[in-house]
């Protein structure tokens, strides 16, 4: 029973460490900063680490030509290059996150100390 409440005791320290590096890591990400562009930078755009979008540039020649289609196309493209980008960073740094954690055993520690 003891060797139980000890497992289950470390499990939760280390998901209470875990948890903050988790909080620090999407932190920094949140003041990253990832541009994605279209139509040779006549479109602009910023997302975080978070793929949360935090600003749109559009050359003012674009809205000169009233093809509204064309420019609503941009932002998408834009938007989704961004993003695809901060996709990529956030995966590294959760990758760096667990490096050398040994996840392994996690669901056979689990099944020791909660009953099926």
């Amino acid at each position: 029973m003891f060797g139980k409440m000890f497992e289950l005791g470390s499990l939760v320290k280390q998901a209470h460490e875990f948890g903050g590096k988790v909080q620090e890591m999407n932190d920094k990400l949140k003041q990253l900063r990832i541009q994605g562009s279209a139509a040779g930078g006549l479109v602009v755009v910023d997302v975080n680490g978070l793929q949360e979008m935090v600003s749109c540039r559009i050359d003012p020649t674009l809205f000169q030509q009233g093809d509204v289609e064309l420019l609503e196309e941009l932002i998408v493209t834009a938007t989704n290059d961004a993003i695809e980008e901060s996709r990529q960073q956030q995966a590294e740094s959760m990758k760096s996150l667990t490096d050398g954690m040994n996840l392994s055993n996690l669901t056979e520690t689990l099944g020791k100390i909660i009953p099926q």
